[in-house]
């Protein structure tokens, strides 16, 4: 009896199910979702081919650091990489004297250790880097995680700092709702295709190389999108390296274990 009865609510649930997705279809086929400006004029973030794509993947330094530039130069006034300490950057080849001189520019708030009260002082090797204060409207978002936050990642970095454009008549002909406000600024690549951000990299030669490279918009986009890659994950290169020696070991064991199996069996198959 019990049994029966399981299988009647089994029937029952499934019998459900199958409504409810045939229902949902029919709907979706009868009443289909109305358009919207995102979904007819946003487009997917542009392929960007880094030294850090694949699992052979790794860190391009002199990228890493052209791109900690434009962080610096462009980006920093109010983007923070708060989950990044100033000695990680000798990661990126940076010597200890170059470190300590890049966090001297910092004004770090801390404890004073003596009287307990907290002060300003220049920053430290071992600070991270200070949150951004920012007076305007909201706070613009942490940029540590900003890869693995956003879909499409270095890809998605990159073709919004190379995105923005002239909104197309087209777009306000079928979406009026959809016109770029004033103070806003068009960019397909956005979720919903205007934002408060002007174009942080707007000319070329915004930012000055040390090792000569020609500073473009897109290659000034290229290099930070690469470097936002590093902060979010310093350890990928790591991780590939770890994850290929797994791999190596689990395809010597797995051709160890069947030679075995072979040579174990193979009088008892021949009988």
């Amino acid at each position: 009896m019990i049994r029966i009865i399981s299988l009647a609510v089994g029937a029952f649930f499934s019998l459900a199910l199958l409504f409810a997705f045939g229902t949902g279809a029919y709907n979706y086929v009868t009443e289909p979702p109305a358009k919207t400006a995102e979904k007819v004029y946003g487009k997917h973030p542009k392929h960007l081919d880094l030294a850090s794509n694949g699992i052979f993947g790794k860190f391009d330094e002199a990228q890493l650091q052209r791109g900690f530039a434009v962080y610096q130069n462009v980006c920093a006034s109010c983007h923070s990489i708060s989950r990044v300490a100033y000695r990680d950057l000798g990661k990126l080849g940076y010597n200890e004297a170059e470190v300590k001189a890049i966090a001297a520019k910092a004004t770090i708030t801390a404890k004073d250790p003596l009287t307990g009260e907290m002060k300003d002082r220049p920053g430290l090797p071992a600070d991270k880097f200070p949150p951004v204060v920012y007076a305007g409207k909201g706070t613009p978002p942490d940029l540590s995680l900003i890869t693995k936050a956003r879909h499409g990642g270095a890809a998605y970095v990159y073709s919004l700092l190379t995105g923005y454009e002239n909104q197309p008549a087209e777009v306000v002909k079928h979406f009026p709702d959809a016109k770029t406000p004033d103070g806003m600024f068009y960019n397909p690549y956005f979720a919903s295709l205007n934002l408060a951000m002007p174009p942080p990299i707007s000319s070329d030669g915004q930012v000055t190389y040390s090792d000569g490279t020609v500073a473009t918009k897109d290659q000034m986009a290229q290099d930070v999108a690469a470097f936002l890659v590093w902060t979010a994950e310093p350890e990928l290169e790591q991780r590939h390296q770890t994850g290929l020696w797994w791999i190596g070991f689990l395809i010597f064991a797995t051709t160890l274990a069947y030679m075995s199996y072979r040579n174990i069996w193979a009088e008892k198959k021949g009988h």
